[in-house]
Parts: structure tokens; C-alpha cells; sequence
């Protein structure tokens, strides 16, 4: 079915003032259209013939490309060139989209990952300070009020043709191409259809790039958001570059001149830098794979890190895609597929989103970082391993993934390949247990009767109607079969760590909406946020519309945006899992020239926030008399309205802050028990262990004569009721798929 407008490369010729025209494309320039293709043409390989240009009567030679796999050696372009004559040239298989993602010669110069300062943007003019140059920036989002100091992209304050928005390389550059994008607003509408580009290398004398004996008009935008990539045929060094609008989407008199942008280019080595140790580091220190790795070679790398370490690793499926890829887990521990009595479960997930792809190639960092140091015997990481089951689940969702990489790392917009196969986001997708929560609250008028943990999934969302993602119920699955303590999930799009709850109790837009355990949920935040090398920058600027350094970059969800039905709130609430969300980078889909680097701002974080899984208390709850472990014990710290359970062989773990607490722990048929436990400030936990005395058979038979039974916990046995049907009526929909695929299979 028809799904996505694919985004179109913009191929054009351009001249350097250090380089001839080349002739054969004089006279040309060229554009895109983007078009609605199919899932089966996704894949085919088109071209047009080109229009002449309204506003400039330069003719133009306009490609619109979209791929079909072909079993020929060869593909055979068509183009009609300006006469009517037609122009055919071989493509080689290798040219094809099969092969991989379209590389470029050069990279971005960071526009979009702010590597690019604002002082390095400057403009003929601009509106006002939120459309100011340092907004040019490719993918840029604004502000939610019009005319916010935070807008969405760069706007001349004039609307003629002698504007220009500049870029300063600081060193000598290779030019290669322009990515343009519209302006982000919900208020306007505001894009430039048709531009000029000059370099120069003092900013006083600027040259042209030319189109024959006239300057050449790049065609640019159709629409706000799809970004246009311009390629120059011959590429050209320089030092400045200027992008100089030429015609642009009137509305009438309304329309202004917008624009956000991203320039490429290879900056060339300066020998007269004697200082060279200065310069800002761009590669790691550790020897690991920084690229894009897609889902053959993300499974192909997990493989190699499984058969080199293959004592502390093992790689396991939760469940498939949409699509049917397999969602891969990479558990290091030195005891991997089993649980260890006392040994805590966390959890890192990436991927989420399929378009923000930091945490992706940040896990499979990771993995390959701590099998190369527990090798060599690095000590923290040894502990790591040995005292806590670490799991790693790189691509929650490898449909949007294989959806965005097609298009590369600066042609993917902001949102394709965000959203599941189906449309789904997943952030939104789990169970909304707040509102069954709060609407109890509301109703209750016996306090007691409350309970604050371990909710039971809806009825309605158990069934086989439920919109609910294949890849959403194989988490929630894995969070039931392994009872994790501690957890993040990783994100694109901004700098910041976000702490429950993600939804607001009366669906306000944004209001702080804190956990019982909002104390501890904001140490686990400022963890990471303070040993992350560019958080931790008190002189970064905001990435979008909103400055987290005020916050110090770390917020409560809720009081950032309402998210009802997230991961974070669910896993709170359904399981004993603590969890935060981890904004990791303004850049969703970063370069791969830029993943050593991203390694290095993110390494120290990634492993001090494991470690946190070791705060607070721990213990075994066992049968006083036959010294077996209680499984679905409640532990309760008093002044704090959440409960924890105990998992199969009695064990526990509650995150706590440093403090003395009064810890209660009940289990259905014993005797209450109380301790205080003191949590301190050193890197592990509290040991707090119980044994619970049963309830004498006399007082057994008491209870049975006043109510007719033993108490049972209702609760507990709700919850799983509802866990089986989920996990059901989840087989049930694999089966009609599988069915439905295998019946299209026959029909082709």
C-alpha cells in the first residue's frame, strides 16, 4: 500500500571559481519531485524529463529517483535532453539502493548536530532573534507559539532577492553539495523554491558558482519538510559559502523567505596549524566499529562479539517485527541464561524510535566495549559482569530503522521511520495504567483498598483488536519473564534525561507529575546527565525550542510533554523495573563521521548509570522454617507509596537514595516483618534479608471459619490472568498474519 513520499536526490551542476564549467551538463541544473510509491515500488529506479524553471528561464534537468531490485546486470537511464534527442547511459548494479544507503564523498559540516556554532551563521538580515541565521539548521524544530524566540528555520526580513544566508567553514573546505529543507512552523508556510550559491575565501570578493554564461539556479523546496539534496558536479574550496534565495512560496504577499540547511563538505588539512592538538578530537580511542550497521550487520556484529567472548555473552530473540525481523538481545553476565540468586536485571533498549539511531550504534558499542575490556582484564568492567545480568536490545524497531537508513543520515527528515510498519508509535503504545490508577484514586474512598504497583494490564488491551505493535507485546512479554530492576531507553532529537511519570493526570499539555519516587528517579537522571561530556557543557546551546540547562538537563516527562502510554510509566507501574528516557543527541540520525565521537560523550554515562542498578537495598525474603524462597513477597518502604515484589527464589531489590528507611515485608499466608536498613553512599547495596514466620494452622482455621476462605491476593492473580490472555490472543494475531503473508505468497 501506498505509505511514504520518498525523499529525492537533487543532482546539479555547479562550478567552482577554481574550476572550468564542465561542459557537457552547461546549461542544465536540476531538481526533485517527490512521489508516493508503494511498497513494492519502493524499490524502482525512475526518471523524468525536466521543466524550465518559470521564475529564472534556465532549463533544468529534474531526476526523480526511487528503486526496484533487477535482475539485470545493468539498468539503462533515460533522460530527454533539451532538443527532445534522447540520452541513455549504463548504470553499473553497483549504483543500485540493494547495495546500501547512497554514500557521500563528503560529510555534513554539522548544521544539524550543532558541531557548526551559531557564530559561525550569519544573514542578510532575519525577522527577528528566533529566525535569526543560528535557526538555518537542517531539521530544526520550533517552538510551539508563533513568533517564538525559538522558530524553525532562518527568515530574511526582506523579500528580495538579494538575501543570503552564510556559513563560515573556518578552514578551507571542499564544497560538495547543499541539503534544503522549508520552514518548521505550524503557523506558516514558508520554503524557497529556487536559489543561487557563492564561495568565497575573505568574504569580500564572491564568486558564482555559474550555469554556462549565467549563474546557475538550484532548484530547492516543494514542500516544508522534505529535505533536497544538491550534489556539485565539480566540487569547490573555499572557506565561505552563501546560499542565495531566488524564489520562494508567495502566499500571496504573506509568504518569507525560509530556509533550514545543511552544507557538505571535507575540510582539507591546514599546514600552517602548528597547534594541532587543539583542534577538537573527532575520533575514539577505543578500536570498535563506528558506522551505521543495518540488520544484517547488526546481527553479523553481535555474532562477533558472541564468538569472542562467548562466556560472558549470549544473543536471544524476544519476538519479530512487523516485517518479521527478529528483535535480538545481546545478555552479558558470567553466568548468561540464568538468573543468579541476588545478582540484579537491567536493561538498555534503543531503537524505539526507528529513525533515532545514536542508541543503536551506542549498544553495539557498548557490547563490543565491555567484551574487549573484561578480555583485558579491566576491573570495572569485571565487576560489571559479575555482579549484574546485563541485557542489551539495540533495535526495538528494525522497520522504521531499514525505512530511515535507505535514505541515508541527512535525508531522512524528522519523522520517517519514527513510526512502527503498521504507523504505530511505540512510545505510546503500552498500556495506560495512569489513568486506571488515578481514576481508582478518584473513586476509592478506603485508602487501604489502593494499590500502587503491579497493575494489571486492561481487559481491552489483552485483545486480538487491540492496536497493539508486534514489537510492543514481545517487550512487554520479555519485562514479565525477567524481573529487571533498572533500565533506559534511547533516544534522538534532544539533550536531556526524562524521569516519570510521562503523562500528565489531567491530560494537560505538560505539567510536573512526580512518582512516589521522584527522589530517586531524579539521582538516576542527573547520573547519566552529569557524566555526559556534551549535557554536562554549561556552554552548549539548546538543540530545538526548549533550554534543558535550566533544568540541568534533566526533567520530569510530563513536565516536558504528555505521554500517555509510554514505556517508562508502564514499566513503573506493571513491573519493579525503574526506567528513565535518554535524549542523547540533537542530531535523530547523526553522520557516521560523527559515532567515534558521540562514543566518547556517551561511554562514562552508559556505565555509571548500570552501576546505579547497585544502589539502595537487596535481599532474600525466605520461609522462616524450611529456609525456601517466598516468590510475590510485598516489600514496602514506609513515607514511600510504591511496592516492590519479591521474584521466584525470594529474591529482591529496591532502588533507593542514601538514608534509613523502615522496610515492611508481607507475604500472602505469613506474618508481616519489620527492619530498618540504612542505605550509604558506597557503591553497593544494603544487604536486607527476611524470613517470614507462617500463619499458625489454628489461626489458619480462625480466618477460614470467619470469612469462608483464605485471604487471596487479587491482585497478583489478576495480573497474570491478564499477562496469559495477552500473550494468547499475541499468538493468535502472529498465526493470522502468517496465514495472510503465506496466502499473498501463493497468490504472487
Amino acid at each position: 500500500m501506498a505509505r511514504f513520499l520518498p525523499i529525492t536526490l537533487l543532482l546539479f551542476s555547479a562550478c567552482g571559481f577554481f574550476a572550468p564549467v564542465c561542459s557537457h551538463l552547461a546549461g542544465f541544473t536540476s531538481t526533485v519531485k517527490p512521489s508516493v510509491v508503494s511498497g513494492e515500488d519502493l524499490t524502482t529506479k525512475r526518471f523524468f524529463f525536466a521543466r524550465v524553471s518559470n521564475a529564472t528561464e534556465v532549463p533544468t534537468i529534474e531526476f526523480t529517483t526511487s528503486y526496484r531490485k533487477s535482475t539485470a546486470e545493468t539498468t539503462t537511464e533515460r533522460l530527454t535532453g533539451k532538443e527532445g534527442r534522447k540520452l541513455v547511459r549504463k548504470v553499473p548494479e553497483m549504483e543500485k539502493e540493494e547495495e546500501g544507503l547512497l554514500e557521500l564523498e563528503c560529510p555534513p559540516l554539522g548544521l544539524e548536530s550543532l558541531r557548526v556554532k551559531d557564530t559561525q551563521l550569519s544573514a542578510s538580515s532575519y525577522k527577528r532573534r528566533g529566525l535569526g541565521p543560528h535557526r538555518g539548521r537542517l531539521n530544526i524544530q520550533s517552538g510551539i507559539k508563533d513568533g517564538d524566540i525559538y522558530d524553525g528555520a532562518w527568515c530574511a526580513q526582506y523579500k528580495d532577492k538579494s538575501q543570503w544566508l552564510e556559513v563560515d567553514a573556518q578552514k578551507l573546505t571542499r564544497f560538495i553539495g547543499i541539503i534544503l529543507q522549508g520552514r518548521n512552523s505550524i503557523w506558516s508556510w514558508d520554503m524557497v523554491h529556487t536559489y543561487k550559491v557563492h564561495f568565497s575565501n575573505d568574504t569580500l570578493r564572491w564568486k558564482p558558482c555559474m550555469n554556462g554564461s549565467k549563474e546557475a539556479i538550484f532548484e530547492g523546496n516543494q514542500d516544508t519538510e522534505t529535505p533536497v539534496l544538491a550534489l556539485f558536479d565539480t566540487p569547490t574550496v573555499a572557506r565561505y559559502i552563501r546560499i542565495n534565495p531566488q524564489t520562494w512560496y508567495q502566499n500571496g504577499t504573506e509568504g518569507d523567505i525560509c530556509l533550514r540547511a545543511e552544507v557538505l563538505g571535507c575540510t582539507l588539512p591546514d599546514p600552517s596549524n602548528v597547534y594541532t592538538w587543539q583542534t577538537e578530537p573527532t575520533e575514539s580511542k577505543d578500536k570498535l566499529d563506528f558506522r551505521h550497521h543495518n540488520y544484517k550487520e547488526m546481527r553479523k556484529l553481535m555474532k562477533s562479539v558472541h564468538d569472542k567472548c562467548p562466556d560472558i555473552t549470549r544473543i536471544y530473540s524476544i519476538g519479530k517485527s512487523y516485517k518479521d525481523l527478529k528483535l535480538y538481545v545481546m545478555e552479558i553476565s558470567d553466568n548468561p541464561g540464568k538468573h543468579e540468586l541476588g545478582e540484579p536485571e537491567f536493561r538498555y533498549v534503543a531503537g524505539m524510535h526507528g529513525n533515532e539511531v545514536l542508541g543503536r550504534e551506542l549498544l553495539l558499542n557498548l557490547m563490543q566495549y565491555m567484551c574487549q575490556e573484561y578480555k583485558r582484564g579491566n576491573q570495572r568492567i569485571v565487576h560489571l559482569v559479575k555482579e549484574t545480568r546485563i541485557h542489551l536490545l539495540p533495535s526495538m524497531n528494525p522497520d522504521g530503522y531499514e525505512m530511515a537508513s535507505k535514505k541515508g543520515s541527512e535525508l531522512a527528515g524528522w519523522a520517517l521511520g519514527r513510526y512502527s510498519y503498521e504507523g504505530i508509535d511505540m512510545n505510546h503504545n503500552f498500556a495506560d495504567l495512569n489513568s486506571v490508577m488515578w481514576t481508582a484514586i478518584e473513586l476509592e474512598t478506603d485508602r487501604s483498598k489502593l494499590i500502587n504497583h503491579y497493575f494489571p494490564i486492561p481487559e481491552q488491551y489483552t485483545s486480538e483488536e487491540a492496536f497493539v505493535a508486534p514489537e510492543t507485546r514481545a517487550v512487554i512479554s520479555w519485562m514479565q519473564n525477567i524481573s529487571f530492576v533498572l533500565g533506559a531507553n534511547l533516544h534522538g532529537g534532544e539533550l536531556v534525561i526524562t524521569y516519570p511519570y510521562d503523562m500528565t493526570r489531567d491530560w494537560a499539555p505538560r505539567e510536573h507529575t512526580p512518582t512516589p519516587d521522584e527522589a530517586f528517579f531524579r539521582w538516576l537522571a542527573a547520573a547519566y546527565a552529569s557524566t555526559n561530556q556534551v549535557m554536562s557543557n554549561p556552554d552548549r546551546r539548546p538543540c530545538h525550542n526548549k533550554d534543558f540547562l535550566r533544568y540541568n538537563n534533566i526533567i520530569n516527562g510530563a513536565d516536558w510533554h504528555n505521554v500517555p502510554g509510554s514505556m517508562n510509566d508502564f514499566s513503573y507501574l506493571h513491573t519493579n523495573c525503574f526506567e528513565v528516557t535518554m535524549e542523547l543527541s540533537c542530531d535523530k540520525f547523526p553522520h557516521a563521521s560523527e559515532l567515534p565521537i558521540e562514543w566518547e560523550n556517551n561511554r562514562e554515562s552508559l556505565l555509571v548509570y548500570m552501576e546505579q542498578v547497585h544502589r539502595g537495598i537487596k535481599g532474600v525474603i525466605r520461609d522462616k522454617d524450611t529456609k525456601t524462597g517466598i516468590a510475590d513477597a510485598i516489600i514496602k518502604v514506609e513515607d514511600i507509596d510504591h511496592h516492590i515484589r519479591s521474584v521466584a527464589d525470594g529474591d529482591y531489590w529496591r532502588l533507593l537514595n542514601p538514608g534509613e528507611y523502615h522496610v515492611t515485608v508481607s507475604a500472602e499466608g505469613y506474618f508481616p516483618s519489620s527492619r530498618t536498613c540504612d542505605v550509604m553512599y558506597d557503591h553497593f547495596p544494603t544487604i536486607c534479608d527476611f524470613n517470614l514466620t507462617k500463619i499458625p494452622r489454628q489461626r489458619v482455621k480462625g480466618i477460614m471459619a470467619n470469612r469462608g476462605k483464605l485471604p487471596k491476593d487479587h491482585q497478583l492473580r489478576l495480573r497474570q490472568l491478564r499477562m496469559r490472555k495477552l500473550r494468547i490472543t499475541t499468538k493468535a494475531v502472529n498465526r493470522r498474519r502468517a496465514a495472510a503473508a503465506a496466502k499473498l505468497v501463493k497468490q504472487v
